[in-house]
């Protein structure tokens, strides 16, 4: 009972954010949004359930929502269980061909479903897929050390549009093919950013465990240039795993994408306040004027 009540607490809320976005629901109507799933929003059921609930809704106003997840504690877990030991290279995981298997039946298997079955839950219509199906994201190894961790160097985006106008709502797992047949391994915002450039987006969200872009003071800045960016991490005010968040910003920027959005995935209703209020949130990303 107190589970039920607390969702229908929750919906109200989402009506209420809604009811107060209508007059910014029509710029987004037909618009391509992808959103990069990660961090806490995939730590529970519960917070799964909300991420499901505000896509579908976001689908029901018009917008094309397009879903690419990660599950890095996922494949930590599964490849412990099996004990397949990992190699490191400057800190990064050596993904071996017993490595990529189990990267592969993870995110295209339990991560994938889950989230495919969260949106069906919630009354919308998911697809799970990965970038080997319909030949959609064609790799090259990012770095030989690294073995088959791939760099997108094509994506055929047509089945998601095709996707769009069936009203189904595509998940997918960020792994992709080479030349020769090889599975690679894709870092989930890299994957994103290249899917994003390949529809020309309207906003790609990367949704983490922070708040946002912050400045030298400590504050979110929630509107930046992308030239801002390359100062502030030249300053050495954008560091650690905030700079491979905004480099993919900024390499979907010139590959077309609008706008790119930096936002915190704990927060209730993140996608939604973005998307649907005049305040947004987060942290925006554009091209200099």
């Amino acid at each position: 009972m107190k589970k039920q009540t607390a969702m229908n607490s929750n919906w109200i809320e989402t009506a209420k954010t809604l009811s107060a976005a209508l007059p910014y629901l029509q710029r987004y109507d037909g618009a391509v949004v992808v959103i990069k799933l990660g961090g806490h929003a995939m730590g529970s059921d519960e917070a799964m359930d909300l991420f499901a609930r505000d896509v579908v809704l976001m689908q029901q106003v018009g917008v094309n929502p397009v879903i690419v997840h990660g599950g890095g504690p996922m494949i930590n877990g599964m490849l412990a269980r099996l004990g397949v030991q990992s190699e490191f290279v400057n800190g990064k995981r050596v993904t071996d061909a017993a490595t990529v298997e189990v990267v592969e039946m993870v995110l295209s298997g339990s991560v994938n479903k889950r989230i495919v079955q969260a949106i069906n839950r919630q009354g919308g219509r998911g697809i799970g897929l990965s970038g080997k199906d319909a030949a959609m994201i064609r790799c090259e190894a990012s770095k030989p050390e690294l073995g088959f961790v791939g760099e997108p160097v094509e994506v055929k985006p047509d089945v998601l549009r095709q996707l769009f106008e069936a009203e189904i709502i595509p998940v997918i797992a960020p792994i992709g093919f080479g030349d020769e047949g090889e599975t690679f391994n894709i870092n989930g915002d890299t994957a994103a950013g290249a899917i994003a450039a390949a529809l020309k987006a309207d906003r790609l969200l990367l949704l983490t465990d922070v708040a946002g872009v912050k400045d030298a003071s400590g504050e979110v800045v929630t509107e930046l240039t992308a030239s801002y960016i390359r100062k502030l991490t030249q300053d050495g005010i954008i560091a650690g795993g905030m700079i491979p968040k905004t480099e993919t910003a900024l390499a979907a920027l010139d590959g077309g994408v609008r706008a790119a959005v930096i936002l915190d995935g704990r927060a209730p209703n993140a996608c939604l306040l973005e998307l649907f209020t005049p305040h947004g949130a987060g942290s925006m990303i554009r091209q200099d004027s």
